[in-house]
């Protein structure tokens, strides 16, 4: 997808200094005049005047107020991204996401990227296709995280029209790791088509998206979000004889039974 003539004025990306962040900052430049990056962590400033560089606590409510002023639209990637303690998931991603939405509300921002999760439907089995409308089976605290963000973003559009896409990120790396992967792997490529296409369709509503590549098998069906036009251009095959050539294992893995894998079973934390 060719990056749109014109640009927002000012984008804003939280957790820049993620995984996905530092992959997405050069990525979203061409979206936007300034690009406003955002972690808890430090950011080493690039060679180019098109970055500003604001750390911010998603849990410090004043703090994401001030982060959010003056910015057009709101890439939330920031947060924790595995799963943790409940205590430790509160803060980032469910009071964070929380004031993410309040100031957009507040200083009139009207379109929102919200980086979900596969982990919203984990526990559903990978013999299973899923859509936008199959109930939501998290698998972890860090699902539940996701769940609230998705009902979040949900009443924000219906109370105050501040659009959302919510990708539901399959697995994104340079290359899927395992085998279930084969399935929930969404490339670098493809996650910049997805963020394009939720900044600039018209009227996108609360739309929830499946992130994930052109892969086989597929588990995810995205009949409810045709009207992006979304058409992942790669696939997890290539990378199939690689992954294979790994240890088989065993039936009853979660990674073999769960659309969430691992995740399933991680904790619970604190019972010691």
């Amino acid at each position: 997808m060719t990056s749109p003539a014109k640009p927002f004025n000012r984008l804003l990306l939280t957790g820049a200094a993620g995984g996905l962040g530092k992959e997405l900052r050069q990525r979203l430049k061409p979206f936007c005049n300034t690009l406003r990056l955002s972690d808890i962590a430090n950011i080493t400033p690039a060679d180019d005047n098109q970055e500003e560089i604001q750390l911010c606590d998603l849990s410090d409510k004043q703090a994401v107020h001030h982060l959010v002023d003056g910015v057009d639209a709101i890439v939330h990637f920031g947060g924790v991204s595995v799963e943790r303690p409940f205590e430790e998931i509160l803060g980032a991603n469910i009071c964070g996401v929380f004031h993410i939405y309040e100031a957009a509300r507040r200083h009139g921002v009207k379109r929102v990227i919200f980086a979900s999760s596969n982990h919203v439907i984990g526990f559903h089995k990978q013999t299973e296709v899923l859509d936008a409308l199959s109930p939501r089976r998290p698998d972890s605290y860090y699902g539940l995280s996701k769940c609230y963000g998705e009902d979040t973003a949900s009443f924000y559009f219906d109370r105050y029209g501040i659009e959302t896409l919510t990708i539901r990120i399959g697995s994104s790396f340079a290359e899927p790791q395992n085998r279930r992967m084969l399935s929930t792997w969404l490339s670098f490529d493809d996650l910049t088509q997805l963020i394009a296409r939720g900044l600039y369709t018209d009227a996108i509503g609360h739309t929830v998206v499946y992130g994930a590549s052109n892969n086989t098998p597929n588990w995810w069906d995205n009949r409810y979000a045709a009207h992006l036009g979304y058409q992942p251009q790669d696939s997890a095959e290539q990378f199939r004889e690689k992954v294979e050539a790994q240890p088989m294992p065993p039936a009853d893995d979660p990674t073999m039974v769960y659309q969430g894998g691992a995740f399933v079973a991680a904790g619970p934390f604190g019972d010691n």
